[in-house]
């Protein structure tokens, strides 16, 4: 048995590289996995594993697996992106809930991604991927390519050039088209993403602005592709939008 060599790191290093390793598919790991996707030896990542687990990042079940704790979670609330935005959003996503019983949702920019950081759902809701916390393309939702089309140029670029990962069939993957799209939503004030994701889903978006009229977030509805008529939910959410962006300072002016 080749014995696993650990490379020099630092202690945050060490304690991010345990962290990472937990996803939305791996929410729960064991000591080994955990020493194999962090690249650290045994003893290394159980002596770190206490520490996170003292203070509350990470908790231990009975199965002696790990998951993250409710400390995290807590300290992860606080990120001022989506602290004052949360509070606004929630009222609206509740009414927009109530009028469709539908998957509403609000997401931010974070790199080549999109970031959810609020979902109303319910039990009849079409099956969605998302939850607060997860990640998913720009080029393939509606709120990524809301968010993209009010990138700067040079961002538009970049995730145009780099690989675009095909979810379905419906997948935009071809960048003239894209930046079509792109266009077509700066113009129209929405963006629609038909099965992109899912074949089961389409989803209808719409750009938060903050005070100085710039979109810092997008908010969204999923409903189901077959027969669901996406565009007549496009009003909805084009005026929930507004009235998360009047909460966070945008000018009723504003568009």
């Amino acid at each position: 048995m080749v014995r696993q060599r650990e490379l020099p790191r630092s202690g945050t290093q060490r304690v991010l590289a345990i962290l990472a390793a937990f996803t939305a598919e791996r929410p729960v790991l064991a000591l080994s996995e955990i020493s194999r996707l962090a690249g650290l030896a045994l003893t290394t990542t159980h002596r770190q594993l206490a520490e996170l687990t003292r203070w509350g990042a990470l908790e231990r079940g009975d199965d002696g697996r790990y998951r993250i704790g409710l400390r995290l979670w807590e300290v992860g609330a606080l990120a001022p992106r989506s602290l004052g935005l949360r509070e606004a959003a929630l009222p609206f996503l509740e009414d927009l809930y109530e009028a469709t019983h539908q998957n509403v949702q609000v997401a931010v920019l974070d790199g080549r991604e999109v970031v959810y950081v609020e979902r109303i759902t319910g039990r009849d809701a079409v099956h969605v991927v998302t939850r607060p916390g997860s990640r998913l393309p720009l080029h393939a939702t509606a709120v990524g390519l809301v968010l993209l089309a009010h990138a700067p140029i040079s961002e538009i670029d970049a995730v145009l050039a780099a690989p675009l990962k095909r979810y379905t069939e419906y997948t935009v993957t071809d960048p003239a088209r894209l930046r079509r799209a792109l266009a077509d939503t700066r113009r129209n004030g929405y963006a629609i993403s038909v099965r992109q994701i899912e074949t089961v889903s389409t989803s209808v978006a719409a750009p938060i602005r903050d005070e100085r009229d710039v979109v810092v977030a997008a908010l969204s509805i999923v409903v189901p592709a077959k027969g669901a008529h996406a565009r007549r939910h496009v009003p909805a959410v084009l005026a929930a939008a507004r009235g998360v962006s009047r909460g966070i300072g945008s000018t009723p002016g504003n568009p």
